[in-house]
């Protein structure tokens, strides 16, 4: 498993559009073959932020920014960052590839 944390600080004037952009491009990752996981996460700031990605390979998540939705998502958060996003990647310990399976769709 390849495991990437992306950690965002929005503008707080684009608090309401960022989640809207967000929830949808995790709607649509999910359903990519290569991720196991997709967690949109708030922080106790609300307008910071971490994306929990957990893909099967490095390969997947490369893949994953080459989708539509990706890049849709990118260019339209581009501007509501209140500073760059960053990232730092793991490598699973526990749970075991099987325990990274329990993705459930977000409801409508």
């Amino acid at each position: 498993m390849f495991i990437v944390h992306v950690f965002i600080h929005v503008k707080p004037e684009h608090l309401e559009a960022f989640k809207a952009a967000t929830l949808s491009n995790v709607k649509n990752s999910i359903k990519e073959p290569g991720i196991s996981r997709f967690d949109f996460l708030q922080d106790e700031d609300p307008n910071k932020f971490v994306l929990v990605e957990v893909y099967r390979t490095p390969e997947d998540a490369a893949k994953h920014k080459e989708t539509p939705h990706y890049m849709v998502w990118r260019d339209a958060v581009a501007p509501m960052m209140a500073e760059p996003r960053s990232s730092r990647k793991y490598s699973n310990i526990a749970p075991d590839e099987g325990g990274w399976d329990s993705m459930q769709p977000l409801s409508s």
